[in-house]
């Protein structure tokens, strides 16, 4: 094979990009919105429970150092 030089290659690589993409299974519009829903759930729930843990971690670590 004889050697493509750089623009050789980096038009290869383009190539080899745009034949990629057309193989990518992209979600639709009810899977997009049902995936976003879940990623928004998932964080409320992680913000909830993070602060509920500093909360509880605060009120029993402070008169502990404050004395």
């Amino acid at each position: 094979m004889a050697d493509l030089g750089f623009f050789g290659k980096i038009g290869k690589f383009f190539r080899q990009v745009k034949a990629e993409m057309k193989k990518v299974n992209w979600p639709n519009r009810d899977e997009i919105s049902s995936y976003t829903l879940v990623v928004i759930v998932t964080v409320l729930v992680l913000i909830t429970f993070i602060g509920v843990i500093d909360f509880l971690l605060t009120k029993s670590i402070t008169p502990l150092i404050i004395k």
